[in-house]
């Protein structure tokens, strides 16, 4: 971070309240009627292209990019937050686009929300509080995050789904637009429908990752087994040890016995 004094050197439009005692990093581009509050920390390189506002406890990584009309750092929409200690944390090179709005944690979920690095949240996405978000995430237009949400790397939302609070999405999962997801989705899932159900994995997202084609066999062939009927822990049980060097097939049931008291998306019963 560079010192106030040196903001002259930084591109800030004279339009723009930026507090002074917030910590300003190097080639900085803030554009138009934006407003960055006292506690706010932007990383060097970042860009604001105009009217955002950001506020609270926040740090934003470097090279991130945000668009009109966003929203950072606000208090959550939760009727128990009562002014505590919060934060909210925001990776490097992310890009955020216009109307999307980032809330900070509360007491209830660990006081602060995470985001990763290298990931795009598309016009009027939501990110509520305590929501835990990885790498390389996509969130589609109109996709609201609940609090505590937890979204690991490589997950695709389509446009229009909304996620339920408390919900794990796993690693490389993805979700049709117009989903409402209330299970846990298992890592490589597909996952649609109104009241989302699992369809499959998927096969081309993990084909892209270059993973080895026998080992994405494999994980077919345990989805199968695993998803055979609803008794999910009884089925994990019959297939232990027969996939215990497919580490996909290891993170699949590391996930779902992780936390038993979550429901986790299944197929559609037949």
């Amino acid at each position: 971070m560079v010192s106030n004094n040196s903001r002259q050197k930084q591109m800030i439009h004279k339009s723009s309240v930026i507090d002074v005692k917030a910590k300003i990093g190097k080639d900085i581009k803030i554009g138009p009627f934006c407003f960055v509050g006292p506690n706010v920390e932007l990383d060097e390189g970042v860009e604001l292209i105009s009217n955002v506002y950001i506020e609270g406890k926040t740090k934003i990584g470097k090279g991130t990019k945000i668009y009109p009309f966003a929203s950072i750092g606000t208090s959550p929409q939760d009727l128990k937050f009562k002014g505590e200690n919060n934060s909210l944390e925001i990776g490097e090179h992310n890009i955020i686009r216009e109307y999307v709005t980032i809330n900070p944690g509360t007491a209830g979920g660990g006081s602060k929300t995470v985001i990763g690095n290298n990931c795009l949240f598309m016009i009027s996405s939501h990110v509520a509080h305590d929501c835990k978000i990885g790498n390389n995430v996509v969130i589609a237009n109109n996709v609201p995050l609940g609090g505590h949400v937890t979204i690991e790397d490589s997950v695709v939302i389509g446009g229009n789904s909304a996620v339920q609070q408390f919900t794990r999405i796993g690693r490389l999962a993805m979700i049709g637009g117009m989903t409402g997801v209330l299970k846990d989705v298992i890592p490589f899932g597909l996952s649609f429908g109104n009241r989302n159900y699992l369809k499959g994995i998927n096969l081309i997202g993990l084909r892209r990752k270059k993973y080895d084609n026998k080992k994405i066999m494999e994980l077919d062939q345990a989805y199968k087994k695993i998803f055979a009927s609803d008794n999910l822990h009884e089925n994990l049980r019959k297939i232990n040890g027969e996939f215990k060097e497919n580490e996909l097939v290891q993170e699949v049931t590391k996930f779902i016995e992780k936390d038993k008291k979550r429901p986790i998306c299944s197929p559609l019963s037949e």
